[in-house]
């Protein structure tokens, strides 16, 4: 930027073109170069070359505003002379020019095609000689401004030669200001500042602030180049050590790490694909330094790559009688489980590598789900792996985290995998059906590749990034309810139901596994404590109610315990376990079961119910009453087993001539329906048959047998609809001492998975219409 020493008193005239500028605040006796490109900017130059080439410069208040209006204009600005124009080819305009002084707009003549406008010259007062202060104050800045040049900031030698000849601090501050790089505001600030001294302190106290920034600017510069230094000088060294740890023949660590990675992935068996991107990784590591950011995340990298089991597999025993026996040894019943499995080995018999079937086993807690998958393991010869869904809310858990992520790891599929330490384990996906998902993402989606025969032989994991085989894998699931879980993923399992044992199952299964493994958890001998059978059969029916084996064990080892103390305080004697003994271990009975029936009633009816720890036995009361016909509904009832009950009335109110009751009835009697057990909620369609027969027998004032249990969902023409769960109520019948249930029609076919011994201890009514259901409930109709 050219300065000029040169004062000049030109005629300022009182009407002048106006030029807005943005980005800079022309101060008098300033030289620089403006482009020009708007319209109204160009026609006020090129009024001002028409006239007597000046020209009224004042800053824009925004820089942004392409069109600004009076108000957007600054009222101090500079006059200044156009002393060369040029025409640019892209149709703008570059004119240098020298401000003159400065002038106040007085008032907008006129907007169009440039702003015209009125100013008013302000003139700065003189003085004849000044004062030892102000001379002071200028020699301040002067040294102020050589410092600041002296740490590097950018001022030409010409403009220094100008400050130093300058004499008046009017035109001191004026040209300094306008070379140390002030904000619009600021400077137009300064501009609109008319006392000269006034103005000199501003740039002084201005000049101060840029010293300080500019040292600490300095001083930070200063300390990334000692950093940068020191790495530079420490990288050298680390060099020199090498090369004199290669005369010396002492290994580098680093070369260290990398012979045994290179020594691992030969071992390793990766596939092709896998190989080539672990030995360009091994490559970038070996060309790294030790001490880089990147280095332990790449490493760590290539040591899950080396550790996968990509070819390690266990032979699987083919042996099915061998198999079949592992697999009775370990649990008890369960045929249908135990013959899937000896399937699978029969076909992996015939066929080298079948794809890995996806069982899921569902059932209530405490049935044997996780500890068969590792009985299944055993008999295969395989390892076995386990992971909980439970609570995984993050889809990251399942695939992984991308290497990006500081801390990022495999996901628990592979994991797993590595800690089987071969390709095709059994491994059990625990807990399927508690499963969430969240923003960051649904687990249960990223299982359907996972869990998919005809995908899962390419899965992707973020953190490895490279298709691993899992087609070998057998993997097993477990729910205890399957409605949580996806339709989706429920179309890719095998799903195998686990119901609860009847009490003569329990009994086997307690003697056989459970009695003998408390017994050695407590540290007794085995002649030190026995269980009779009756002992055993209190404890199931008295102490725990279950469709599973958990509390049973709970309650065994818990009188195992109280043996053991026996022992430990001296006594001797082996102790006999007796139905009586029971009471004086646990204490009272906890579990009575519910009342029999000892008579046949009207109006109560027993049903037979599914709950996730076993069926229930379930009694439906119904009572009349002098009213005007309402029904009323107890017993905590969910919204289908009233919609039940309102189908029930509606059946006998339509067939009320069929059935033998008052047609009258209706009208002059209220009716209630309770199921006992308030406190517990109920729901379900399984108690619309129970309902019904409750219902007409005390309409109809028959008795209903006391022998007779019934499951089903009725509708308002009458037919019976099957229901699930079947075996499970069957088990609740039998706790209850019922010989005869009542099954819809359609429900026949599942009476196969009952068993044949259980099957023969009850009679089995298959009912297609309510007529046939109350012929076998009601005594006295045929």
């Amino acid at each position: 930027m050219d300065q000029s020493i040169e004062k000049r008193e030109p005629h300022i005239p009182e009407e002048i073109p106006l030029l807005p500028v943005r980005d800079v605040v022309i101060f008098p006796y300033m030289i620089l170069p403006l482009f020009v490109g708007r319209e109204k900017s160009v026609a006020a130059v090129d009024a001002a070359l028409s006239r007597d080439r000046l020209i009224f410069l004042a800053s824009q208040k925004e820089l942004a505003e392409e069109e600004p209006e009076p108000e957007d204009i600054y009222r101090v600005g500079t006059v200044a002379m156009i002393m060369r124009m040029l025409k640019l080819p892209d149709g703008r305009l570059k004119v240098l020019v020298q401000g003159l002084g400065k002038a106040r707009l007085a008032e907008f003549l006129s907007r169009e095609p440039f702003f015209h406008v009125r100013v008013e010259r302000l003139d700065e007062p003189g003085q004849a000689e000044l004062p030892l202060e102000t001379e002071a104050l200028m020699r301040t800045v002067h040294d102020q401004l050589a410092q600041l040049v002296n740490m590097g900031k950018a001022i030409s030698p010409e403009v220094m030669v100008v400050v130093e000849n300058i004499e008046e601090p009017g035109g001191l501050a004026d040209l300094v200001a306008s070379n140390i790089g002030l904000k619009v505001a600021d400077a137009q600030e300064m501009l609109e500042l008319f006392d000269p001294v006034e103005r000199l302190r501003r740039v002084k106290d201005m000049l101060a602030k840029e010293l300080e920034l500019t040292a600490v600017q300095s001083r930070i510069q200063t300390q990334a180049q000692e950093e940068m230094g020191k790495t530079q000088r420490e990288y050298f060294l680390r060099e020199q050590l090498r090369a004199i740890q290669a005369e010396l023949g002492e290994s580098d660590p680093r070369a260290e790490d990398v012979a045994e990675l290179r020594l691992k992935l030969k071992d390793a068996r990766l596939p092709e694909e896998a190989l080539a991107d672990a030995e360009k990784q091994l490559r970038r590591l070996e060309s790294m330094h030790h001490e880089a950011a990147e280095y332990s995340m790449l490493r760590t990298y290539l040591d899950w790559l080396v550790d996968l089991p990509w070819g390690r597999v266990t032979r699987d025993n083919l042996d099915l009688k061998k198999a079949k026996a592992v697999l009775d040894e370990d649990h008890y019943n369960l045929e249908k489980v135990k013959d899937r499995i000896l399937e699978f080995l029969a076909v992996r018999k015939l066929k080298r590598e079948p794809k890995g079937p996806v069982l899921c086993f569902v059932g209530p807690p405490g049935v044997g789900k996780t500890s068969l998958g590792k009985s299944i393991a055993r008999a295969l010869g395989r390892k076995f792996v386990r992971i909980s869904l439970g609570g995984v809310r993050d889809e990251a858990e399942i695939r992984g985290h991308r290497r990006t992520y500081v801390g990022a790891l495999p996901g628990r599929i592979l994991q797993g995998m590595k800690q089987a330490g071969t390709n095709n384990p059994v491994f059990m996906l625990d807990e399927l059906d508690k499963v969430g998902a969240d923003f960051r993402g649904d687990p249960s989606a990223a299982l359907l590749e996972l869990l998919d025969p005809e995908q899962n032989h390419a899965f992707s994991d973020h953190y490895i990034n490279l298709p691993f085989d899992l087609s070998r894998v057998l993997f097993i699931a477990t729910a205890n309810i399957m409605d949580p879980v996806p339709s989706a993923l429920k179309d890719r399992l095998e799903v195998i139901r686990l119901s609860g044992y009847t009490a003569e199952e329990k009994l086997h299964i307690a003697r056989r596994f459970l009695v003998p493994r408390q017994i050695q958890e407590n540290g007794l001998k085995e002649g030190q404590v026995r269980f009779s059978g009756t002992a055993l059969l209190k404890l199931v029916a008295g102490y725990t109610a279950e469709a599973g084996l958990r509390n049973l064990e709970r309650e065994i080892g818990s009188i195992c315990r109280k043996v053991a103390r026996r022992f430990g305080e001296g006594k001797k004697r082996p102790v006999l376990v007796t139905e009586a003994a029971v009471e004086r271990f646990l204490g009272p009975v906890r579990y009575l079961p519910e009342e029999e029936r000892l008579e046949s009633e009207v109006g109560v009816a027993t049903g037979l119910a599914w709950t996730e720890v076993g069926g229930e036995v379930l009694y439906v009361e119904v009572n009349t009453m002098k009213g005007k016909g309402d029904l009323t509904l107890t017993g905590h009832l969910g919204e289908v087993m009233k919609e039940s009950a309102q189908a029930a009335l509606s059946y006998a109110r339509a067939h009320a001539g069929e059935l033998g009751i008052d047609p009258g009835f209706f009208e002059e009697r209220d009716v209630h329906i309770h199921v006992p057990a308030g406190a517990i909620p109920k729901d379900g369609p399984s108690a619309g048959v129970t309902m019904a027969v409750a219902l007409i027998s005390a309409l109809s004032g028959r008795r209903v047998s006391k022998d007779v249990a019934m499951t089903g969902e009725i509708t308002l023409r009458g037919k019976v609809l099957p229901v699930g769960g079947l075996k499970e109520k069957t088990l609740a019948a039998l706790r209850a001492h019922i010989n005869t249930i009542i099954v819809p029609h359609r429900n026949a076919k599942d009476l196969e998975e009952i068993p044949a011994h259980l099957r023969k201890k009850l009679r089995f009514v298959v009912a297609k219409s309510m007529e046939e259901v109350l012929c076998a409930a009601l005594e006295g109709v045929e």
